[in-house]
């Protein structure tokens, strides 16, 4: 499944006909927080010529302010027009993902986009002809305040699939797939999740840069909709205690010139093809390292506890749900892997091109997958754990980051410049939250000490 490329001419053409008065040209920092920078319709030429240029060194992650001059080229195959652009004049908004290129011109190796491009090649090279992800990012809708400022009032208390009036946002979803579908989105599902005010919309699989691509843009869907409706909505993992958190859970399959290359295998390995287990096996592998992209928040292990259905252990399975990686039932051209541990807070380009690589990594070396594990985890103490091989995810975002800083195959995924600026930011991260005082501090030892 692959994007339609427009030429540039058919860009000016749709330009014109649909009055459209302003481009906006995205791309996507180390930290995965999108950018963008808006040229007016006149500018369009230089735009399709690739001339468009920003200042690099105020990007987060990016470069030092000696090296500042970068360019843009935008990937034509995201053109598209915002549904809710109109400006008072009538004219329109278009949107182009862009690339980014250093000042001779050559693709700047701290562009997340970039690094998930050269996964992909990486892959191709070993004769997959595709990656093809499908995932299930989940939100929190808040209401808005009188001013238009988010409170920490949820829109409901509906649960698992519920229906009005535990619902409270059926028709704000709705809104979002409609205006997904205007953006040529191919969405299968959404529903209510099962913690108060929690929701998802799934949309069809594509292939990984695509995959990565439509994640940032669902994410700039969600928030404008919701806000639209009066709610805030947030990606955030873990913003209320004591209820389920946010995941984005990632499916994931291979293919060739012969089709799925997961499928085919004997009924001894659930019908998973040796390539299948091969990829389950350095997923398995590199787990802990590819946590700092899966999870790149303080916030993002408050959600992988125990109790809440987020996994926390190394392990898989074709039965259960409580291992990190999960083998749906569906075989033939829908044979997949499902990781769990995820959140909305990563990366998708910088995630996606460490799971591919640690996969390809599992093939290239043959790498075997533990046993399948049956039994509900949360229920097995360490000792049975022990005995099953299963490992324990890290605990905290520090830990992921010294997981990942050990690990070359999962460095050399997204290339020594995005690791040592994801690292240090995420340090700095880290030790800023390592120095606030929180609420359950006070509660629990300012009158017992």
């Amino acid at each position: 499944m692959t994007q339609k490329t427009m030429t540039k001419d058919e860009i000016r053409a749709k330009v014109k006909e649909e009055h459209v008065e302003f481009i906006r040209v995205t791309f996507t920092d180390v930290m995965g927080t999108i950018k963008n920078v808006e040229i007016p319709v006149s500018q369009l030429d230089s735009l399709l010529d690739n001339d468009v240029m920003f200042d690099g060194s105020s990007i987060e992650g990016f470069v030092r302010i000696n090296e500042s001059d970068m360019y843009l080229y935008p990937d034509l195959s995201t053109f598209l027009i915002f549904p809710w652009s109109e400006d008072a004049h009538g004219g329109k908004v278009a949107r182009l993902i862009a690339d980014v290129y250093t000042a001779d011109r050559k693709p700047f190796p701290g562009d997340p986009r970039h690094a998930l491009k050269e996964a992909v090649k990486h892959a191709q090279k070993d004769g997959f002809t595709e990656f093809n992800v499908g995932t299930e990012p989940e939100f929190f809708l808040f209401k808005l305040d009188e001013k238009g400022n988010p409170t920490m009032e949820l829109n409901d208390h509906g649960s698992y699939f519920d229906l009005a009036p535990l619902d409270g946002a059926e028709d704000v979803r709705r809104e979002i797939v409609l205006t997904l579908e205007q953006m040529d989105f191919e969405v299968e599902a959404a529903h209510h999740e099962v913690a108060d005010g929690q929701h998802e919309v799934d949309f069809k699989y594509a292939n990984a840069l695509e995959a990565a691509d439509k994640i940032q843009t669902f994410k700039l869907v969600v928030k404008t909709i919701a806000r639209k409706n009066g709610y805030y909505a947030t990606f955030m993992p873990k913003p209320i205690s004591g209820i389920n958190g946010s995941g984005m859970h990632v499916n994931m399959s291979l293919f060739n010139e012969d089709g799925n290359a997961f499928a085919g295998g004997d009924d001894e390995f659930f019908g998973l093809s040796k390539t299948a287990l091969h990829f389950l096996g350095g997923l398995l592998k590199h787990a802990p390292a590819i946590t700092a992209f899966a999870n790149p928040t303080v916030n993002s292990y408050k959600r992988l506890t125990p109790g809440f259905e987020a996994p926390v252990y190394i392990a898989w399975s074709a039965s259960n749900r409580s291992p990190m990686i999960r083998v749906p039932s569906a075989r033939g051209i829908g044979t997949r892997l499902e990781l769990r541990t995820v959140d909305p807070t990563a990366n998708p380009y910088l995630t996606l091109a460490a799971i591919l690589t640690a996969g390809l990594d599992g093939i290239d070396n043959h790498l075997e997958p533990s046993s399948s594990v049956d039994k509900n985890i949360y229920l097995m103490d360490e000792n049975e754990r022990k005995k099953a091989g299963i490992r324990d995810l890290p605990d905290t975002l520090l830990d992921a980051l010294e997981e990942l800083e050990k690990d070359s195959i999962v460095i050399d995924s997204v290339g020594q410049h995005i690791t040592d600026k994801f690292v240090e930011a995420k340090r700095i991260e880290y030790q800023s939250y390592r120095q606030f005082v929180t609420k359950w501090e006070i509660d629990n030892y300012f009158m017992n000490y």
